[in-house]
């Protein structure tokens, strides 16, 4: 409606929707059934009941953030409008209960309800106060029928980030930060920051990400106590646990190794008796942490560059392929040993850092050990143009591997496939490096289309990049990473077959 009509136009147009609405044939049914649940007694609900009604409350929760998001990614009208959308779902959080009608001209016009009167419908802009200006009351629903008809524009709306994803791989996660105001009120502090952290890629490696989130869950577990009524075994990973991972996953998704050490923190959870107190259980929990962390990251890492460390020998060429952190264990394992060898970095032009930090530590050792006599070499080649040339130069390549599926696939930064198939295709010996607590003895993969991320920066209509690919096991000579047994003697090393079987050629 235009500021130039008179009141009474607005009022006879709020008044044919009320008649409309109240004339609706379950109009009487709905204020009976309203009627007769006031009258009626409060039941008294059960625990399984209050539980299932505060999961569903949680749920509704979860649901309106997700709304919410969705709602704002659609953009705001022009004018400071909200779009019906936001309309909606506001409305619907605030527990207002709406009604669509159409006015004589076609358009959809909405009606809020009013409690105490007070406005509960979407939200407008307060029309300017100019002599003659109609009330607030008698402009809200032409107002309300001008937004659910105009739309904004392209560069109002806010951007997806998921709107330059092909459909074909729509179906693969992406990291996301979430605000810390948008993140569940039961998450521990510390799984905030971790979360943030893995979200925006400062914590990149799996391992990594792997120590964080243990020793995150460490200080959850220290702040933790069982209420009265309920054992450690039973409540804690239910209610406690389970949110801190919901909230992990939701930043980005969880890698290999996260999964494998949280499933065994929760078998760890589950083995404790019911009638342990907290002070026990806390304290067998955060040693068991300290204990996983020690062995299968710490001590893992030190028997697989050991073992890789003795596949170099003097005059060799050893080319990688970014700057993985066992590789760059291995090689600086080699050199400390008096070893002398040349190296060639290939780097991925999307996450350079890495692998110029290796190459500038390596030059700094190789121009140390030429004033010697030593004559050593590094190369850095800043992406994979010309990997041919650069993997005809090498004698053996070493690679980082992110996980191992139980068909021997290997899963490793996007672009070690390609490395892979050069240095098949010359001849060259290709090892891989991982921890045990990388493989996946339940999955299998073929291609990189199933078990994948898309990389959130390289993410629009003009650029779309997969963080991962995986390596068929034909194409990789040998596996290294720490056997394990019973007995916990065994030198820490394992040949490919470890994770493969295929038919001696011989």
């Amino acid at each position: 409606m235009s500021s130039g009509e008179p009141p009474e136009a607005a009022t006879a147009i709020e008044t044919d929707l009320l008649k409309q609405v109240a004339k609706s044939e379950h109009a009487p049914a709905t204020v009976a059934v309203a009627v007769a649940e006031a009258d009626a007694p409060p039941k008294k609900l059960s625990g399984a009941e209050l539980k299932a009604l505060k999961q569903a409350e949680k749920a509704k929760r979860r649901a309106a953030v997700i709304a919410a998001k969705e709602a704002v990614a659609g953009g705001a009208a022009p004018g400071g409008a909200v779009l019906p959308a936001v309309a909606t779902q506001s409305a619907k959080s605030g527990g207002s209960i709406q009604k669509q009608g159409k006015t004589k001209s076609g358009q959809n016009a909405e009606v809020g309800s009013s409690t105490g009167g007070k406005t509960t419908g979407p939200l407008v802009r307060r029309p300017s106060s100019t002599p003659g200006a109609p009330s607030t009351a008698t402009s809200i629903t032409p107002t309300v029928a001008t937004v659910a008809t105009t739309e904004a524009s392209p560069a109002e709306r806010e951007k997806d980030a998921r709107a330059g994803i092909p459909e074909c791989f729509s179906h693969l996660p992406m990291a996301k930060r979430i605000s810390i105001a948008q993140a569940y009120k039961d998450v521990h502090p510390a799984v905030l920051a971790v979360g943030q952290q893995m979200a925006s890629f400062v914590l990149r490696d799996n391992v990594a990400r792997l120590e964080a989130t243990l020793v995150a869950f460490k200080k959850v577990i220290e702040s933790y106590q069982t209420p009265p009524g309920n054992a450690f075994s039973r409540h804690f990973v239910s209610h406690v646990l389970n949110p801190q991972i919901e909230y992990l996953t939701e930043c980005r998704p969880m890698c290999f190794a996260m999964g494998n050490g949280i499933r065994l923190l929760k078998a760890r959870v589950s083995q404790l008796d019911l009638d342990t107190d907290d002070v026990d259980a806390i304290s067998d929990l955060c040693d068991s942490i300290d204990g996983f962390i020690h062995e299968r990251i710490f001590v893992a890492a030190v028997g697989i560059a050991r073992e890789a460390a003795s596949m170099i020998h003097d005059g060799d060429v050893i080319l990688t392929y970014g700057g993985p952190r066992l590789v760059r264990a291995a090689l600086e394992q080699a050199w400390n040993c008096g070893i002398r060898f040349d190296l060639i970095v290939v780097d991925d032009s999307s996450d350079p850092a890495a692998g110029q930090a290796l190459a500038k530590q390596f030059q700094q050792k190789s121009s140390a050990a030429s004033t010697k006599g030593a004559l050593t070499y590094v190369s850095y080649s800043p992406s994979l143009d010309g990997i041919d040339s650069q993997v005809a130069r090498a004698t053996t390549v070493f690679l980082g591997i992110e996980a191992v599926f139980a068909n021997g696939a290997l899963m490793a930064p996007a672009g070690t496939n390609d490395v892979v198939l050069a240095a098949q295709a010359s001849g060259c010996s290709v090892i891989a490096l991982c921890e045990t607590v990388n493989f996946d003895r339940d999955r299998a993969a073929t291609d990189a289309l199933a078990h994948n991320e898309i990389d959130p920066d390289r993410c629009n209509s003009d650029d779309f990049r997969l963080l991962f690919d995986i390596t068929q096991s034909s194409s990789v000579n040998m596996l290294i990473c720490e056997y394990e047994e019973a007995s916990g003697m065994t030198p820490a090393h394992a040949i490919y077959q470890v994770t493969r079987t295929r038919e001696d050629p011989n």
